[in-house]
């Protein structure tokens, strides 16, 4: 596979190399030395280094939940926004029209530079660095099968069966470049190798649930990102690997681990506002003069508001009442029915939108999304520096009550200390109660929507969950969302399309590597 294959070299000739860096900057990465020099992998302080590189690379990428976990799953205005802004990646991804040419994202998303640098690290620090203690050695491996499982489920979630490169190829004298073709493997055979890369890593970290910063891989991490393949794997058929039930059970039990070993902060708002925080499970972390997030990409400029539209209460904007200090350039834009479904009392939803109106006759408008805004800084500037958290408390509540209803057990007490932290005051009024297993579905894909705007969740949802006949609620019109002026509500793909829950393979990776095969359903 050329396309690998330049990955590889890329990995044998500029390897994530680091200095001992002090806590409160340890993403704050710059190369150290190279591999060919031959003065790495000398010392404990390198391999932790390496560790920190790994984030860093993947905080690098952190797009990559939003863009293959969100944007196609109906909640995003797909072409023009009601503000008059240019949005991105409209088409193929937020409007999901994918063909064989129409790919939206190409070589495999950039996933395999970060897998392959992990390689390495598996195998320099299970061959060699005998300066490590067998505990040292054991948790900094658990770190990187961690890691590794992670990439390669967001690539089995969006392929179905990808190349699996378990090792640093060319550092083991492959020299041939028709060698380094790499086909794509079964998806059976993909989850497989995922079960196994977590599994390791579990086993590996030995029970030991260290606390601290939730910004490096952890015992915790590897038990949600466990029960996220094996709910998965139970309730999703992909290719040759059929939904197997009997994985909800290996489910729950990882789960269990998690449950009241964490907790819900109190206000929503906070989950983005204080770092490291009782909620988070793990996060990929960004500081100012370190590295910011897209987040300002939520918010629209200046020239949109000013004198242009009004308040919730009538008012025409004339200032920077959302405190944005002079940035915004609105590209991501959710529709209006995702913000109506909120109930008033529910205080997610002035955490999560600021809603707007027309200035001409105060018709509802739009809304700009504040969630996750950033800080002001020492000189009062808006710096988007809130972390982007892959797995948190909320999640293994609701990720238990979509267990539970697939084993037909009651939902309601896990749906419900969610509603509790939403509705605050006003929960009594808002407690969920039992109903039928779609309803309960449907239900919780609903409080999930609320829960985790922005963050990744939604497409993946509507694959993963189902109504009454097992088809996933990605076919569901009442599990869409309508745009402004929209009369009918349609669902996010026809049912006749379901190659599309899967995505396509661009032209070029596959001209480069003639044993790639595209995707089914796009041939």
């Amino acid at each position: 596979m050329k396309t690998i294959k330049k990955y590889l070299y890329q990995s044998l000739a500029i390897v994530m190399l680091c200095a001992i860096f002090s806590c409160e900057s340890t993403l704050d990465l710059a190369p150290e030395d190279s591999y060919g020099s031959g003065n790495f992998w000398q010392n404990e302080a390198q391999v932790r280094g390496y560790v920190i590189g790994m984030h860093a690379s993947l905080r690098g990428a952190y797009q990559f939940a939003f863009k293959l976990g969100e944007a196609r799953g109906g909640t995003l205005i797909p072409s023009s926004g009601n503000f008059g802004t240019s949005l991105n990646w409209p088409s193929p991804i937020k409007d999901n029209d994918f063909t064989k040419d129409k790919t939206g994202i190409s070589s495999w998303d950039g996933s395999y530079p970060r897998i392959l640098d992990i390689n390495l690290f598996i195998q320099k620090v299970t061959e060699e660095c005998d300066f490590l203690s067998d505990a040292d050695r054991k948790y900094y491996l658990a770190q990187a099968h961690g890691l590794r499982a992670l990439q390669y489920f967001w690539l089995y979630k969006t392929y179905g069966g990808v190349p699996l490169i378990s090792t640093p190829t060319l550092l083991e004298g492959t020299i041939d470049p028709v060698n380094l073709y790499t086909p794509r493997s079964t998806p059976a055979q993909t989850l497989k190798f995922i079960k196994e890369d977590v599994n390791k890593s579990e086993e590996l970290f030995e029970g030991r649930y260290l606390k601290g910063d939730h910004s490096m891989w952890s015992l915790a991490a590897t038990q949600m990102l466990k029960t996220d393949i094996y709910m998965w794997s139970a309730k999703v058929t992909t290719g040759d690997h059929p939904a197997n039930k009997d994985d909800l059970k290996i489910a729950k039990s990882t789960l269990e681990n998690i449950v009241g070993n964490f907790s819900l902060m109190d206000d929503f708002s906070k989950v983005f506002t204080e770092k490291n925080n009782k909620e988070v499970i793990f996060s990929l972390r960004f500081k100012e003069g370190e590295s910011t997030n897209f987040m300002s990409e939520f918010i629209m400029a200046d020239n949109q508001i000013y004198g242009l539209i009004r308040d919730r209460n009538g008012e025409l904007v004339t200032e920077d009442i959302l405190d944005k200090r002079g940035t915004g350039l609105l590209r991501h834009e959710y529709k209006w029915e995702i913000w109506d479904v909120f109930d008033k009392e529910d205080t997610r939803r002035d955490a999560t939108f600021v809603d707007f109106y027309a200035k001409a006759d105060s018709v509802f408008q739009g809304i700009v999304t504040i969630k996750n805004f950033g800080i002001l800084n020492s000189t009062n500037q808006r710096i988007y520096e809130g972390d982007i958290h892959l797995y948190r408390y909320a999640e293994a509540l609701l990720m238990m009550a979509e267990i539970e209803n697939t084993l037909g057990n009651a939902v309601a007490p896990w749906i419900n200390q969610v509603r509790e932290r939403a509705y605050k005051d006003n929960y009594s009024d808002f407690k969920y109660t039992d109903s039928t297993f779609e309803d309960n579905e449907k239900a919780i894909l609903r409080e999930r929507d609320k829960e985790f705007i922005t963050e990744g969740k939604r497409w993946h949802d509507l694959v993963r969950m189902q109504d009454a006949n097992g088809q996933p609620l990605a076919f569901s019109a009442d599990c869409n969302y309508r745009e402004l002026g929209e009369p009918e509500r349609y669902p996010v793909l026809n049912a006749d399309e379901r190659h599309k829950l899967l995505w396509p393979i661009d032209l070029t990776t596959m001209i480069n590597d003639p044993k790639v095969e595209q995707t089914p359903g796009y041939e």
